[in-house]
């Protein structure tokens, strides 16, 4: 085991201790603070003063547990940083970084994902595992990317301006290798998404992916032309936000789809679009019939309908269905290297990680971004040595250990 391991095992040892001593602390949180925090104005303003990132001294490495420690202090209540991202602490915490009503969605996601076990092999001759991979033309170190995560001021506790998350997430996923995506909010104004294709645009230079809410085609074309003129790699659709119109701004309409309107919104535009929320065979076959270059397995992060199954549960049956026929993104309780490659046997082309990075990105901004990454990378790479997969876009079933009756 390298020394670069040992230090991670010993970080996260770290920090499942004080993640002890802050899950005790959480079941004293008074209820009002949830309520308080659900109330929060969309509007609000300007960013709270907060425990500062935690930056490494000049030639110092960073941490996993130093950065972990500040996103505690930042996020305490709204997330507990809790030494398992599960969704039992957070449930119904929406607003916030919860489940949906029970959270049950939430813990599905994570539960069934880690009842996945992998087989272990070292009979071979895979030494240097090839993680590189070809997203909508771009080449990324790895098949993961950020989720999609965003409302800094409802969902964060407003302990960061959209500029400072923006930047943080899409500048730690381009230092690891890979891409970031600009979310879209129920909640929030033109001017907000403004703001934040802004950033893309001139820090970035368009690299990333952006989501739009399922507005009226006429709204979601209006983005689309925004994306575009920004040099976007990829836009999307988050139609599993179609339920959320009570917290829509007042005047907006937020509704599902049908396969016709859908339709015109990938004729729109020459850039790739991905349809994210999909959950059925029936709905991934309609949205390779309509043009989608990308579809995400997604039930939200289980935050828009209680008791959903698990992507993990539905995946293998839409892979089957239409791998080949377009990218296969999946969400859904990504917290490690080793659940990437879960995703990549259930029949993923690419993951997305969204919580963990929330994390990284208030715990040291684009540094901590860049390092849940490359934690996650490093943990990839081993997995894929000891099950014997040298390349990501051949990791198959049989690296899944079938449950003994």
């Amino acid at each position: 085991m390298t020394k670069d391991m040992n230090d991670t095992d010993a970080t996260r040892r770290n920090f499942i201790k004080a993640g002890m001593v802050a899950g005790a602390a959480a079941l004293l949180t008074p209820v009002l603070a949830k309520t308080a925090q659900a109330a929060a104005p969309v509007d609000a303003a300007a960013p709270a003063a907060a425990a500062p990132a935690a930056p490494a001294a000049p030639g110092a490495k960073l941490k996993m547990g130093d950065v972990l420690r500040v996103a505690r202090e930042k996020l305490y209540p709204i997330c507990r940083v809790c030494p398992e991202c599960d969704g039992v602490a957070c449930a119904g915490e929406v607003p916030g970084m919860g489940g949906i009503g029970s959270g049950q969605a939430f813990k599905n996601n994570y539960n069934a994902l880690a009842r996945i076990e992998l087989v272990m092999r070292t009979f071979h001759d895979v030494k240097k595992p090839d993680l590189t991979t070809t997203l909508f033309g771009q080449k990324l170190s790895m098949p993961v990317t950020s989720a999609v995560t965003g409302g800094v001021t409802y969902n964060m506790g407003n302990k960061m301006t959209e500029e400072e998350y923006i930047n943080s997430i899409l500048g730690g996923c381009l230092d690891a290798g890979t891409l970031g995506w600009v979310a879209d909010g129920i909640g929030d104004k033109m001017e907000v998404f403004e703001r934040r294709i802004a950033v893309l645009k001139t820090q970035f230079g368009g690299k990333g992916i952006v989501t739009i809410k399922p507005k009226t085609n006429e709204e979601i074309i209006k983005r689309i032309r925004m994306v575009e003129e920004a040099g976007g790699v990829a836009v999307a659709i988050d139609i599993d936000s179609a339920g959320r119109a009570a917290r829509a701004v007042p005047g907006q309409t937020v509704e599902p789809k049908t396969p016709k309107q859908l339709a015109e919104l990938v004729k729109s535009t020459s850039l790739p679009f991905i349809i994210k929320g999909i959950m059925t065979v029936e709905e991934a076959k309609i949205a390779v019939e309509v043009g989608a270059r990308g579809i995400c397995v997604s039930n939200h992060g289980g935050r828009v309908l209680d008791y959903t199954p698990a992507t993990a549960t539905v995946l293998p049956a839409i892979a089957a269905a239409v791998k080949g026929k377009t990218t296969i993104l999946v969400d859904g309780a990504v917290r490690r290297g080793q659940d990437v490659l879960k995703f990549l046997a259930l029949g993923a082309d690419a993951c997305l990680c969204g919580r963990p990075l929330v994390r990284g990105a208030h715990g040291a901004g684009r540094d901590g971004v860049a390092l849940i990454m490359n934690t996650i990378k490093d943990e990839l790479t081993v997995a894929m040595t000891l099950t014997g997969v040298a390349d990501v876009r051949k990791a198959t079933s049989n690296i899944i250990a079938k449950v003994q009756a």
